[in-house]
C-alpha cells in the first residue's frame, strides 16, 4: 500500500467502505460534479391537516453523514460537468426567445430580431492577429513613442500567439480608462436600451412616454472578453407588441427600423465617470465597431440562423478566465495575489489599475478592488430582459420534474416541509475526484451516443 500513490490509496479506501454503492449513486446524481457542495441536515414532509409524517430524510444515513449536491459553476475550468449543464440551459434560454417554446409563442420568429455586437473603444494600440499575410501595424518611418517603444509592428501574428492583445507600449496604454469603462459598462448598456426605445418612438412619431403602449423591446446579452481584455457585448434584440412576445409588434416595426435605431443609440449614448484629480472626468462610449444583423424569420433564407446564435452564446458563457483575457476565476484579496496570478503582463497591469483606482475616494462606490479579478467589469456574463424568454429557475425546475418522472409529486397546498441544512465543505478527496471524473466522462459519452442516434433518426437533441 505504501508504494501506491495517494490517489490509488484513497480509491481503495473508498471501495472498501460498505456504503460505497451509495457513494457512487451520489456522485452520479451530481453528474460527476468536480467540486460538489457537502451538506448535513434533514428534511421532514408532513400532512398539513393531520400532522402525519409523509417522508423523512436525514444525512446521518449517508456516506460520511453528508449529502453532495452540484456546485453549479458555469466555468468549464472549474467544473466541466456543471458548465455543460449551464451551457445547455443557456442554449434553451436564448433559443426560446428566438424560436418560441416553453410558454413563448413560435410567432416571435416573425418579430423584428437582431444579433447585435457592441465593442469597447480603443485604449491604446495592441498587437492584433492577422490573416492572409497581413502585418500587425505596418507604419513606414513611424519611429518610437515617448517611452522609446516602436509605434509600428510589421509582424504577421498567428491568432494563438501570446503577443496578440498585448499593448505595443504598456506605458502609452490608458489602463485607468479601460478599468473605468468596464466599471460603467452595465450603465452604458442600460442607456443604450433606453436610447433605442426613444429613437424608435421618435422615428414613428410617438411620445417617448407612450412607447410601451405600442411596443416592447426585449433582449438577451452576453459579455465576452476580447484578446485585448476589453469586454464587448453580443445581444439578441427583439421588438414585440405592448404585452411582450404574446402580442404582435405594430405595423411600423421592421428589422430595418430596429437596425437604424440600434445604430443611432449606440453612437449617441455615453456615461461620465466621477471626476478625479488623478484621472479627470472621462466620457465613456461604445467603440466604433458595431454590428447589427437580422435573424431569419419563417420562410427567409437570409440572415443568421437562430440555433447558431443560441449555440454561440451558450458556448461562451462556460469559458473560464484562463480561456479568455478575463482576469482570474477567483477574487484577489491582496496586492500579492495580483503578482502571483498566472496572467499576462497586460492583465496584471489592468488588475493593478483597478486596485489603485479603488483607493481613491471618488471611485470607492465602484468597488473596483472587489472586481479586480474581472478587470473592473461588474456585470453578469449573461443577462436578459424579463419578457425575453423563460428563466434559469424554470429550466432547472423542469429538469428536476423530468428526473423524478413517475414519482408522486406532493400537493404543496396540503403538505409542509421542515428542512434544516448546514454547509460542511466542498470538493473531493483525491480518490473521489478520480471516480467523479470517470463518471462524468461516461455520462458525456452516453449523451454523445444518444445524440448521434437521434440525429440518424432525423430528430434533434
Amino acid at each position: 500500500m505504501r508504494q501506491l500513490s495517494e490517489v490509488d490509496q484513497d480509491v481503495i479506501r473508498l471501495a472498501q467502505d460498505p456504503q460505497f454503492p451509495r457513494f457512487l449513486e451520489q456522485i452520479t446524481a451530481t453528474g460527476g460534479c468536480a467540486h460538489p457542495v457537502h451538506l448535513s441536515g434533514s428534511a421532514t414532509t408532513r400532512d398539513v391537516a393531520t400532522g402525519e409524517v409523509l417522508h423523512h430524510y436525514d444525512t446521518r444515513t449517508e456516506p460520511g453523514e453528508r449529502l453532495s449536491v452540484r456546485c453549479r459553476n458555469r466555468r468549464a475550468s472549474v467544473c466541466a460537468p456543471c458548465s455543460r449543464l449551464h451551457a445547455g440551459d443557456t442554449f434553451h434560454l436564448v433559443r426560446t426567445g428566438l424560436t418560441g417554446g416553453k410558454n413563448i409563442p413560435a410567432q416571435i420568429r416573425e418579430h423584428p430580431r437582431l444579433f447585435v455586437t457592441l465593442t469597447a473603444p480603443s485604449f491604446g494600440s495592441v498587437h492584433r492577429a492577422t490573416t492572409g499575410g497581413q502585418r500587425c501595424h505596418p507604419r513606414r518611418n513611424a519611429g518610437t513613442c515617448e517611452h522609446n517603444r516602436p509605434v509600428s509592428c510589421g509582424t504577421a501574428h498567428d491568432p494563438a500567439a501570446s503577443v496578440v492583445g498585448q499593448p505595443l507600449c504598456p506605458g502609452c496604454y490608458d489602463y485607468p480608462a479601460h478599468a473605468l469603462w468596464h466599471a460603467h459598462a452595465g450603465q452604458l448598456w442600460d442607456r443604450f436600451t433606453r436610447a433605442t426605445r426613444r429613437t424608435l418612438a421618435t422615428a414613428v412619431g410617438l411620445p417617448q412616454a407612450r412607447f410601451r403602449d405600442h411596443a416592447r423591446l426585449s433582449f438577451a446579452k452576453v459579455a465576452e472578453y476580447q484578446k485585448r481584455a476589453a469586454v464587448h457585448v453580443h445581444a439578441v434584440v427583439r421588438l414585440d407588441g405592448p404585452n411582450g412576445p404574446h402580442t404582435p409588434p405594430p405595423a411600423w416595426a421592421t428589422p430595418v427600423l430596429l437596425t437604424r435605431a440600434v445604430r443611432t443609440a449606440a453612437r449617441s449614448v455615453f456615461v461620465r465617470s466621477p471626476y478625479s484629480p488623478a484621472v479627470g472626468e472621462l466620457e465613456l462610449r461604445w467603440g466604433n465597431q458595431l454590428d447589427a444583423r437580422p435573424l431569419r424569420a419563417f420562410g427567409d433564407t437570409e440572415g443568421l440562423a437562430d440555433d447558431a446564435v443560441a449555440a454561440y452564446i451558450a458556448k461562451y458563457v462556460t469559458k473560464g478566465a484562463s480561456d479568455t483575457a478575463a482576469g482570474t476565476d477567483y477574487r484577489v484579496m491582496t496586492w500579492g495575489d495580483i503578482d502571483a496570478a498566472a496572467v499576462s503582463p497586460h492583465i496584471r497591469a489592468l488588475m493593478r489599475a483597478c486596485w489603485r483606482l479603488s483607493g481613491l475616494p471618488e471611485y470607492e462606490p465602484l468597488r473596483l478592488r472587489a472586481w479586480a479579478h474581472t478587470l473592473g467589469y461588474r456585470g453578469h456574463i449573461l443577462t436578459k430582459s424579463r419578457a425575453y424568454s423563460t428563466t434559469y429557475t424554470a429550466l432547472r425546475t423542469e429538469r428536476a420534474d423530468h428526473e423524478r418522472a413517475g414519482l408522486p409529486v406532493p400537493d404543496t397546498s396540503k403538505v409542509i416541509t421542515d428542512a434544516h441544512w448546514r454547509y460542511l465543505g466542498s470538493g473531493h478527496t483525491p480518490g473521489a475526484s478520480l471516480i467523479a471524473a470517470g463518471i462524468a466522462e461516461d455520462l458525456a459519452m452516453n449523451r454523445a451516443v444518444a445524440r448521434d442516434e437521434l440525429r440518424e433518426r432525423g430528430g434533434c437533441l
